[in-house]
């Protein structure tokens, strides 16, 4: 259209709202700033909806490490010890307690509990206990926050995977590495805001896992590999100067940018921002994944060198879980330096309905040295404190044996969303903390109950974010990541 058609069609509101006119744009900005509404930062002040933006209160942590472990941990197996179970091993369970319980695979009329074969020890000075399986995590007790008092309303992975991730077990919208990234912006300039780093099989959940729902796409996770080109075809082509890239970026721009003040579409602005990161990110990402600069017994201590261990677990992924999920881990320490505000690592799976002990140790021995040594690298560097690191799952397992109809044995459990674990460390936690009680055979919560938007409020909270106030407007509701629930569990705060 030719500029003067452009003007003449422009409407009054149009007009004063264009950006190519400035009016609205620089009056609202002025008064925002001046009520304290909108810092100098903000995105509304231009095309770059990352830069760092001001809590709502002073924050104890800057970055998030999300250790996501898809598929259930049993928490029986690693945290929470039931020396009562053990001794109803083999019985069965109450009806009044089955009555109204969903499974997905166990079959109530002949299901009996199931004990376990860990030992379980006091370790630090606050006691902590960890399972024989976590010898290495055990070290980090008087850094961890375990909460033995998770819950949530469902019982499948998927939805309760969209639950733990995005607050409601619900598609289409923003996960909490999104929320972070909205509210507060990234300190990195040539790295994505949120990152994703994936071992084993892939989760159920797949990338809406990692979505940014109706938030502008520029707040989605971005994938990154762990060897070879940490982005697909991010690289140029052979040939291609980076002085002519650089002319067609520019090119590029100015027609984003001028279809941004016709439309006001947050979308253009995201693409804007999308070209400029990936230019930036070309040099910026293969030295992230360049492990050279980091020492022998840096390597050593995440395990980056080690074999997968010498058992049968179909269900962890194919070769190299143990180097490609330490990979990550020191990978995730290297994000946060850089300035990364969410760094998600996911494995999957821990989906352990059958053949529970030799896979279940697989799984143990893959993660538990990588993790402690991202506990202890970070607190080494000065970083714990300004870094939380959440290991989590979607729901835990019963202390049933699942007795799946075609199976010979009974080898693993079920979905349990009753009662599981999570832990915490860094990030402003109460290190050495115990937090809730499940009843004698880990069946209901007896002390201290948290359901995940709980969790998630706190997180938030731990960012100086108020979750009542994070919110975004779409289809004439304000959304929030908690919806219409959620306390911060102040019992955690150090």
């Amino acid at each position: 259209m030719n500029p003067l058609d452009y003007a003449a069609h422009l409407t009054r509101r149009q007009f004063f709202t264009s950006t190519a006119s400035g009016l609205g744009l620089l009056a609202l900005g002025s008064m925002l700033q001046q009520d304290g509404l909108l810092a100098a930062t903000s995105p509304l002040a231009g095309t770059e909806p990352l830069l760092p933006k001001p809590p709502h209160f002073a924050p104890r942590a800057k970055n998030c490490i999300f250790i996501f472990m898809e598929g259930a941990p049993s928490q029986i197996d690693l945290f929470d010890p039931k020396p009562k179970l053990n001794e109803l091993d083999g019985q069965p369970l109450p009806d009044s307690l089955l009555e109204k319980v969903r499974f997905a695979f166990i079959k109530k009329e002949t299901v009996r509990l199931m004990g376990s074969p860990r030992k379980f020890a006091r370790h630090g000075q606050s006691g902590m206990e960890f399972s024989d399986l976590l010898p290495h995590m055990a070290r980090c007790a008087d850094d961890i926050l375990m909460v033995r008092s998770m819950h949530t309303e469902q019982f499948n992975h998927h939805p309760a995977q969209l639950l733990l991730h995005c607050g409601r077990s619900t598609f289409g919208l923003p996960t909490l590495g999104a929320w972070l990234n909205y509210g507060l912006g990234s300190e990195s300039r040539n790295l994505p805001g949120y990152v994703v780093l994936s071992a084993g099989r892939g989760t159920s959940g797949g990338t809406s896992l990692w979505q940014s729902g109706f938030l502008p796409s520029v707040y989605a996770g971005v994938p990154f590999r762990s060897q070879g080109d940490p982005v697909l075809n991010l690289r140029n082509p052979a040939g291609l100067p980076a002085s002519l890239q650089r002319a067609g970026l520019d090119t590029l721009a100015a027609l984003n940018q001028q279809r941004l003040e016709q439309m006001g579409d947050p979308e253009i602005a995201s693409r804007i921002a999308a070209y400029e990161l990936a230019f930036r990110m070309q040099s910026a990402a293969p030295e992230l994944i360049d492990l050279s600069g980091e020492s022998a017994k840096t390597l050593e201590r995440y395990g980056v060198n080690r074999d997968d261990a010498p058992i049968k677990a179909d269900r962890g992924g194919g070769p190299g879980q143990y180097k490609g999920f330490a990979t990550n881990c020191l990978l995730a320490r290297r994000l946060v330096e850089r300035g990364v505000r969410f760094v998600n690592l996911l494995h999957a799976s821990w989906d352990h309905h059958s053949n529970l002990n030799q896979e279940l140790t697989f799984n143990a021995g893959m993660s538990d040295q990588p993790v402690a040594a991202l506990i202890e690298d970070l607190k080494e560097r000065g970083l714990l404190d300004e870094t939380l690191i959440v290991w989590c799952s979607e729901f835990g397992r019963t202390p049933l044996g699942e007795n799946r109809p075609g199976y010979k044995t009974v080898t693993g459990r079920d979905h349990h969303p009753n009662a599981f674990t999570v832990l915490l460390a860094g990030g402003g936690v109460k290190g050495g903390l115990t937090y809730g009680e499940t009843d004698e055979i880990g069946w209901n919560i007896a002390r201290d109950p948290v359901h995940v938007n709980d969790l998630h409020a706190t997180i938030l909270h731990l960012f100086g974010l108020d979750h009542l106030h994070l919110t975004h407007r779409f289809q004439g509701r304000d959304f929030r990541l908690t919806d219409v629930a959620g306390n911060v569990v102040r019992e955690w705060l150090a």
